[in-house]
């Protein structure tokens, strides 16, 4: 058990990005299309985060062409290029799964002054 920690500390991001919930980031994210490697932005707003070491991730959500479009990014994948933080959102929730439900300008976040 003690070799499996090892090998999981090794393979951790020793950089992490200030993720918080309701932030709007771009995910920087690494493509591969037959022997090419390009970069792809995923640009959306934070609706959770589950920690637990190596496997800790974040949900991003986005509404392209009318349709609600998530995806989950683990932290210390390799595939992650870069996260930008866009924009900080001020919630009081820890999981913002109701903006599921809410469509235009009732699914908008507060911008928090920091």
């Amino acid at each position: 058990m003690d070799a499996l920690q090892h090998i999981a500390q090794d393979c951790m991001k020793k950089e992490l990005p200030a993720l918080n919930i309701g932030d709007t980031v771009k995910v920087h994210v690494k493509i591969k299309e037959g022997d090419r490697e390009r970069i792809q932005v995923f640009e959306g707003t934070i609706i959770a985060k589950k920690h637990g070491g190596i496997s800790e991730t974040f949900t991003v959500r986005r509404v392209s062409h009318g349709c609600g479009v998530e995806r989950v990014f683990p932290v210390h994948s390799p595939n992650i290029e870069k996260v930008e933080l866009v924009r900080s959102g001020k919630v009081r929730r820890s999981k913002l799964y109701y903006l599921r439900d809410r469509v235009g300008k009732a699914a908008k976040v507060k911008e928090a002054i920091r």
